[in-house]
């Protein structure tokens, strides 16, 4: 009886436990969900309060080292948990189920601390003064942000922010790894995710100072971390079979390898 006691309290725990993490994951989501909700409102400068142009505005220097500060947080952030290195060490203090919602967590937090203390920069770089071009430029951001989405729901939209991992978890199902596949915007690019990101970066009817910097940091910021960091681990997991398609189709512009430039390789 005593052994039946414990068996059963130890299956309570265990299925306690799965259930928090669960709920742990869908937190985690829908707080990704909104942060993201309000990140492209912040960058398009509709609806919210506080948008990449609007704020207090102090000395240049000053907003610009905040700006960097806050910045880098994200790129550190996004970068380190990223590598197989780190999560393997981080897999062996919490979950393995919720290693990729902590992540999505951090992220999130990271993207709500650069739109909170963000300092504008209001200098004019360009304006698009005519209707037409302006409605234009907007079409495009939003086509950018249209591909990100695309982009996530091409590959494992659910696995990619941890419910597919939470899930397996309730349920006790191992997760098995993704196998490597191309569709659609993949066999264009190798990395359309980032390429709507670049985009909806950079197409903006009014850019000002502070916005050219963001683009450009994160611009910089992205073609590091998926040259060097990203696909150097994508090469490890996948081997021949991601250095035929890496040499096969270009990382972010979809134009010939043949005429690319070596950022395109």
């Amino acid at each position: 009886m005593p052994g039946l006691f414990f068996t059963y309290h130890n299956q309570n725990l265990s299925d306690m436990k799965r259930k928090m993490l669960f709920i742990y994951g869908l937190a985690s989501y829908f707080i990704f969900l909104a942060s993201f909700l309000y990140f492209i409102a912040f960058i398009e400068g509709v609806v919210v309060p506080k948008t990449i142009d609007t704020g207090p505005q102090g000395s240049n220097l000053k907003a610009i080292l905040i700006d960097l500060a806050v910045l880098s947080v994200f790129a550190l952030q996004h970068s380190v948990m990223a590598r197989p290195a780190f999560k393997k060490w981080w897999t062996s203090i919490i979950s393995p189920a919720a290693e990729r919602s902590t992540y999505v967590l951090l992220s999130s937090i990271a993207v709500i601390l650069i739109c909170w203390q963000w300092q504008p920069l209001s200098s004019i770089i360009w304006n698009c003064t005519s209707p037409v071009a302006t409605g234009i430029v907007y079409g495009i951001s939003i086509s950018g942000w249209l591909i990100v989405l695309l982009s996530t729901l091409m590959i494992n939209h659910f696995e990619l922010f941890g419910l597919k991992q939470v899930y397996d978890n309730l349920v006790s199902r191992r997760s098995a790894e993704l196998p490597f596949t191309i569709n659609i915007f993949y066999g264009i690019v190798r990395h359309p995710l980032m390429l709507g990101f670049m985009i909806a970066f950079w197409a903006t009817p009014v850019m000002t100072a502070g916005h050219l910097l963001f683009a450009v940091v994160n611009t910089l910021y992205i073609f590091i971390a998926v040259k060097f960091l990203e696909e150097k681990d994508l090469e490890k997991m996948h081997g021949e079979q991601y250095r035929q398609y890496k040499n096969r189709v270009p990382m972010f512009f979809p134009i010939p390898k043949s005429t690319d430039s070596n950022l395109n390789k």
